[in-house]
């Protein structure tokens, strides 16, 4: 397979305030991301709000450029890339926002919308570019009248659908979807997966899959990133990593999500405690002070992000919940 976006050491960090005599601080937003992923394959990045799954999306789209490490779009190093070449890179990673709300213009015609990327892209003519628009509408269930319609005028399913659409209309060798049916309601949400597995399946984009919602990303997602305060604490197979979490944290979420029929053999494992400060994170391992597992070595020593199996984990004891 076609290895389309390779991350080596991703960083973003950002400097802030800390008031008036205070100086500034560093906020490690993401701190050593590291992954592949192929064309035609679903990498679901999971964690609690404040991970860095958002930095994350930010980063791979080139809306903000990585402090440190190696980012490669389809063979591509982003870094050092001259004007020219990083126009190309954004056309192909493409990115679905939360808010299907937000993320259109009220002022502007969902045909001109769609439209747009074709006008700053290509060179088609007026009535090519109508043509592709009308064609990847019917692509995403939306009807020939919709064309002259505006947002206000549509459901919230059918606003994320025409932001899918207007992802797909220059057919990105990479799609980052952050949180795109959180604002949905429940019974729309599956339509929407649906529709982005089968545009996939079509175009053979590789999509990053970022979620808070462990139930969605068990339908969508081939391999599965857990984040914890900017770092990645455990990366495998999604069949592997939902049968056997070898990570603390991930156990944790794991036994959080709701289910229809809870295992009585699986204890529920309940996260002790508030995220950590970003400004001044805990020494070792940032976990372990919500550890049930916790020794001595973990405040000390940062685990390694290695390989245990089948998965690649952070954690000095992951061998001991390998099954």
């Amino acid at each position: 397979m076609t290895v389309v976006l390779t991350a080596r050491e991703l960083t973003r960090h950002y400097e802030v305030s800390r008031g008036l005599f205070k100086g500034h601080a560093l906020v490690r937003a993401l701190n050593g991301v590291s992954f592949e992923l192929e064309a035609g394959k679903t990498l679901a990045v999971v964690g609690e709000s404040g991970c860095g799954k958002s930095t994350l999306a930010r980063a791979l789209t080139l809306i903000e450029e990585p402090t440190a490490g190696s980012l490669r779009i389809a063979g591509q190093e982003v870094k050092g890339a001259s004007k020219a070449e990083r126009k190309q890179l954004r056309r192909d990673v493409q990115m679905v926002f939360q808010s299907p709300y937000a993320s259109l213009n009220p002022r502007q015609k969902i045909g001109d919308q769609l439209a747009e990327p074709l006008l700053i892209n290509t060179t088609l003519s007026r009535v090519e570019r109508r043509e592709k628009v009308q064609a990847m509408m019917q692509q995403v269930g939306l009807r020939p009248e919709h064309y002259q319609r505006y947002p206000h005028m549509f459901s919230g399913g059918q606003r994320q659908r025409i932001a899918l659409a207007r992802a797909m209309m220059l057919q990105p060798k990479v799609l980052v979807a952050d949180e795109p049916t959180s604002a949905l309601d429940v019974s729309i949400q599956a339509q929407v997966l649906n529709l982005f597995m089968d545009l996939q399946q079509q175009y053979r984009t590789a999509y990053v899959f970022i979620s808070h919602n462990l139930a969605v990303v068990r339908h969508v997602a081939d391999d599965v990133l857990v984040m914890y305060l900017g770092r990645p604490v455990e990366m495998g197979p999604k069949e592997d990593l939902y049968r056997n979490p070898l990570h603390p944290y991930t156990q944790a979420l794991l036994s959080a999500t709701p289910t229809l029929k809870p295992d009585p053999t699986k204890p529920r494992i309940k996260i002790v405690g508030e995220l950590p400060n970003p400004l001044d994170p805990p020494s070792g391992c940032a976990f372990h002070k919500r550890c049930p597992y916790a020794t001595q070595k973990c405040s000390v020593d940062t685990p390694a992000f290695r390989p245990v199996g089948s998965r690649q984990v952070a954690c000095h004891y992951a061998e001991q919940f390998l099954q």
